[in-house]
């Protein structure tokens, strides 16, 4: 099945730092409609990466004391490597300082020029060097840049513009023809009240104050202004040639289906890019999507308010595929969505562990328990039976009209209500009533294919959101039968054939444990205390006093690591097997970035004795390591002589 070509693509992240998770959002949010599309049985091309030109990479560089180049090589490492930790299917990861793509870019340089819709000028205004936009006095808010609220300053320099005030009529006819090019249509209004109907004003696309960029090959001292060279990249990656010899993947691809972008950028990829595209005689995009942002305690994420949280940070403790259902199923299609450790640990918990994890659990069990795994054919339908099946059958098609939409959220929702039926159904006809009568075999047979059916259908449908889990879910019913075609009738599991062995696939989590990141940054999450190397220096107040009662209640034992080694499903993680005077103990501990296993066995630690255990990652914690950090070094805290292991400290 071939329904065609769907190209998207994201907006590639600038490599001025690593990037957070409300950044890693956008990814996600590609790689689900990605993955959909491609079990939905299109020909997928899917296209991210890095924009790495610019004056302020340029002094980015010069802070950490190294070459542009190195410093970009380096942050386009980090951000493909957090790309490749959230399980993003990307077809293609590019990098702007490309050869390609420079000499690509230069030729749509030039051609513009050459045909009148670039010219020479000077430039003075108010200028934002993190957006490295050029602003007007009544486009300031506040006295401040209208994208990110930071300062401006004044700057005047030769420059080349570019005439986009020419096409500004027709790109408003456009705009108007096609209504689903800007969604949602809140961002279309916008763009068309804000920017457009005011009139546009030539844009300015050279720059001379600084060297780090593509040169402009006819005009020595001049660099071709970023976002010329950004924008570019979705056409030049696939092919395009300015003089007309177009490679095959853009004679295939272009033009793009949906590109996915953040909210705070849709100016320059609804009016610029268009008509850049329109000056080059080139189609454009079918639709432009401007995402919400995603918000820390109803707050935008940002460095210097300290509430940054980092995507490796929160896969370490949660997973994954649990980070990837948060994120999409929380934040809407058109609203911004909002991230706190105490909602996701609840989703996590209801949505995840109980109402997912617990059906599929429960069911493979009762197969294996009442059947010895195998499956037997539906031979005593019951009306009861009509609603889940009619319910399972229109989901797939209930799943894909939301993600024709982009409502990723809603679709994660159409899932999730098969999920839900079939727990109620379990309820309903009570399997394990039916499994202590045996004249009740057939009808018990059919009880459980209806649900082993209905969680096969919902775990092929889960694989663009919850990549591995849908896997293990499949593994777990040992069905193959996971394309969209499949899906179309409820047959899918094979009777005479066994289920696989139950496995849990989320564990709950208890939300003492593991505590949202404080004002001051601490980070507590059971398995190691960090504090925050900004603060190492300041004298803090003591938030709370403690009595000698309150410290009696702490059991600190002296620990012999007899082995230590790397957590299955975690990378930051290790499992560390204490000696404590006679007793056996396991810790998993978030140690792995500062110390090899082989490193650690025969080393003494302490070890907080008596707190509660958890699982971290499907592993039981039982215990706390004690630990200090300064700036990027950690060490774990020991004794200055050697005391036997189970020593209590007091």
């Amino acid at each position: 099945m071939n329904k065609g070509k769907f190209y998207l693509s994201t907006a590639i992240a600038y490599t001025s730092g690593k990037p957070h998770i409300g950044n890693t959002y956008e990814i996600i949010l590609a790689d689900s409609i990605a993955r959909f599309k491609r079990l939905n049985g299109y020909d997928v091309y899917f296209q991210t990466g890095t924009d790495e030109h610019g004056e302020k990479i340029q002094i980015k560089a010069r802070e950490a004391g190294k070459e542009p180049q190195q410093f970009v090589d380096e942050m386009a490492g980090e951000i493909k490597q957090i790309w490749d930790l959230m399980n993003t299917s990307y077809d293609r990861f590019i990098r702007t300082t490309n050869p390609a793509h420079v000499k690509s870019v230069q030729k749509i340089f030039k051609k513009l020029y050459d045909q009148g819709d670039i010219y020479k000028g000077y430039y003075e205004g108010w200028y934002c060097t993190p957006d490295e936009s050029f602003f007007t006095e009544s486009q300031l808010v506040d006295g401040k840049c209208p994208d990110c609220g930071r300062e401006v300053h004044m700057a005047k320099e030769e420059a080349y513009f570019f005439r986009i005030s020419k096409y500004a009529d027709r790109l408003m006819k456009y705009i108007e023809d096609h209504p689903e090019f800007i969604q949602p249509e809140s961002r279309k209004n916008e763009m068309v009240n804000n920017f457009i109907k005011p009139g546009l004003q030539d844009l300015c696309v050279s720059r001379t104050s600084f060297d780090w960029g593509i040169p402009v090959t006819f005009d020595k001292g001049h660099v071709v202004y970023v976002w010329i060279d950004a924008l570019s990249n979705y056409i030049t990656f696939i092919g395009y040639d300015a003089d007309g010899n177009h490679g095959e993947l853009y004679k295939k691809y272009w033009p793009a289906d949906v590109q996915i972008i953040g909210k705070d950028i849709l100016r320059f990829h609804t009016i610029y890019w268009p008509i850049l595209l329109m000056a080059l005689g080139e189609e454009l995009p079918k639709q432009i999507f401007g995402h919400p942002w995603l918000l820390v305690n109803e707050g935008k994420m940002s460095k210097s308010k300290g509430n940054v949280i980092y995507p490796d940070d929160l896969v370490s403790i949660f997973g994954v595929d649990a980070v990837r259902y948060y994120l999409l199923h929380e934040i809407p299609f058109e609203s911004d969505g909002t991230l706190t450790y105490e909602l996701l640990i609840e989703r996590i918990n209801s949505d995840l562990a109980n109402i997912l994890g617990n059906l599929v659990n429960r069911t493979i069990t009762m197969s294996n328990k009442y059947f010895g795994g195998e499956i037997l054919s539906p031979s005593e339908r019951e009306p009861i039976d009509d609603e889940l099946i009619k319910l399972a059958l229109e989901t797939p098609q209930r799943v894909e009209k939301k993600m024709d939409k982009l409502r990723v959220a809603d679709a994660i929702d159409e899932i999730f209500v098969l999920l839900r039926r079939s727990n109620k159904y379990i309820d309903e006809t009570q399997p394990w009533i039916l499994g202590k009568d045996e004249n009740k075999r057939a009808r018990l047979g059919t009880v459980l294919y209806n649900l082993l059916e209905s969680i096969r259908i919902s775990g092929v449908l889960l694989e663009p959101y919850m990549p591995d889990t849908s896997k293990k879910i499949l593994k777990q019913l040992n069905t193959n039968k996971k394309d969209w075609e499949s899906l179309q009738n409820f047959n899918g599991m094979v009777p005479g054939e066994k289920v696989g062995t139950p496995e849990i696939l989320f564990a709950r989590i208890d939300p003492k444990e593991i505590k949202e990141i404080n004002k001051t940054k601490n980070v507590k999450t059971g398995a190691e205390v960090k504090t925050d190397p900004e603060k190492e220096n300041t004298k803090e107040e003591i938030s709370e006093y403690i009595t000698i009662d309150d410290f009696d209640k702490i059991d600190l034992r002296v620990a012999e690591i007899v082995k230590a080694e790397k957590h299955p499903n975690a990378d930051k993680l290790l499992i560390l097997h204490l000696k404590v005077g006679d007793e056996t103990r396991q810790v998993v501990s978030g140690i792995a970035k500062y110390y090899a296993p082989e490193n650690l066995t025969g080393k003494k630690v302490i070890l907080v004795y008596n707190l509660k255990p958890i699982k971290l990652r499907g592993i039981e914690s039982h215990g706390m390591l004690l630990a200090a950090q300064k700036g990027k070094n950690l060490t774990l805290i020991s004794t200055l002589d050697d005391i036997a292991g189970g020593a209590k400290i007091s």
